[in-house]
């Protein structure tokens, strides 16, 4: 895994998504927490072309900034994996110990660059590909956490060509089977991006268009009323869960304003519950954590309804990291600061690594008695 000294860390932030400029602050607050001492840092932004860029660090309270002249990256595979940047005509190549990706929505939290890093042999931080696509597509999700036995609020899902081809049908069972208010959601996306809150009949059909404009599948929930609940997750194969906090939207919900953009939401860290109540959030979180398939880290929300019931809503793999997110805030509530955190995360990583190295090398040695038998 490279030197003893430092690691070589490839941080990984922005990308194609709509959650781009999100993502370059969150990658900005993981650079500024990693110990230098520990970590020799190269930070890349995937442009919204998707084009790898090395960048220059960022200042100390801002995010990272791509600009005209940052050098374009190209990675490939080996021993250790290897970032070639072209300067003055020529490459200059920076082999690669571990990834890092902050990358948040579609093309860095479903899987896909996951998959990019598997086919390099290289390691990152963060769950797999299943992990990451069964926590991206919220109605896979569900379906997984139903098949756990977990709490689910009740929701509607369907496709555009659905939607086409049977509108009223779609539009009458959402009214019938959630009633109003409830949420409509693109299938694939984060950051509470497309979501819109719908109260009003007349309403439903934009709100669906909207929702489209992000993903080819929409799911529609039932606003559940009650109090919405975090809890943050780490580990591998024993994940462990974090003291959960309360989050007390300033709007309609926790929306992409009040997440990112410095809304007055109110968080409760550790959330107002009993002692009792706050181990079956924690047991919850890990259950949902290992329906997903998860590793290295995933926030999971819930919202406890004013019936008493703990659902589950969804599960981010690659949570927000910026300085007043709820995944390091609940972690540092738990007795765990944000560099500790880091540290941790990219051990986890590593520990993966060595095992599927370790796995590969068993699969390989089948693989040649296969041969010499045949």
């Amino acid at each position: 895994m490279g030197r003893v000294n430092r690691l070589t860390v490839g941080l990984v932030c922005g990308g194609r998504s709509g959650e781009h400029e999100v993502s370059l602050v969150s990658g900005a607050s993981v650079y500024r927490a990693l110990d230098p001492r520990r970590y020799r840092v190269i930070p890349i932004v995937i442009s919204h072309e998707g084009r790898w860029h090395l960048v220059q660090p960022p200042s100390e309270t801002g995010p990272f900034l791509l600009r005209p002249t940052d050098p374009e990256v190209l990675l490939a595979a080996g021993p250790r994996p290897v970032l070639r940047v072209r300067r003055r005509g020529r490459y200059v190549t920076h082999a690669v110990d571990l990834f890092f990706p902050v990358l948040h929505g579609p093309y860095g939290e479903d899987g896909t660059i996951q998959g990019l890093f598997e086919m390099c042999g290289a390691a990152y931080v963060g769950a797999g590909v299943l992990g990451s696509a069964i926590g991206m597509d919220k109605l896979v999700m569900k379906a997984m956490f139903e098949k756990a036995q977990l709490s689910v609020a009740p929701y509607v899902g369907f496709t555009t060509e659905e939607w086409r081809r049977d509108r009223i049908r779609i539009e009458e069972r959402i009214l019938r089977e959630l009633g109003l208010p409830c949420f409509i959601k693109p299938a694939n996306s984060g950051s509470s991006v497309g979501i819109t809150k719908v109260k009003e009949v007349d309403d439903l059909a934009s709100a669906i268009t909207e929702a489209f404009r992000f993903d080819r599948k929409v799911v529609a929930e039932k606003a559940v009323v009650g109090k919405e609940i975090e809890c943050s997750v780490l580990g591998n194969a024993r994940p462990e869960a974090s003291l959960p906090g309360e989050v007390i939207p300033s709007r309609e919900f926790y929306d992409y304003q009040d997440k990112y953009l410095g809304g007055q939401t109110r968080f409760v860290l550790p959330a107002g519950v009993s002692a009792e109540l706050t181990e079956a959030i924690r047991r919850a979180a890990i259950a949902a954590y290992r329906a997903a398939d998860c590793s290295g880290m995933a926030r999971v929300d819930f919202f406890l309804g004013a019936d008493g019931v703990l659902y589950v809503n969804e599960i981010n793999t690659i949570p927000g990291f910026t300085n007043i997110s709820m995944y390091p805030k609940m972690w540092q509530t738990s007795g765990v600061p944000y560099a500790r955190l880091l540290d941790r995360l990219i051990r986890l990583a590593v520990a993966r690594f060595r095992e599927k190295s370790r796995l590969r090398t068993v699969w390989k040695q089948g693989k040649s008695l296969v041969k010499k038998e045949a």
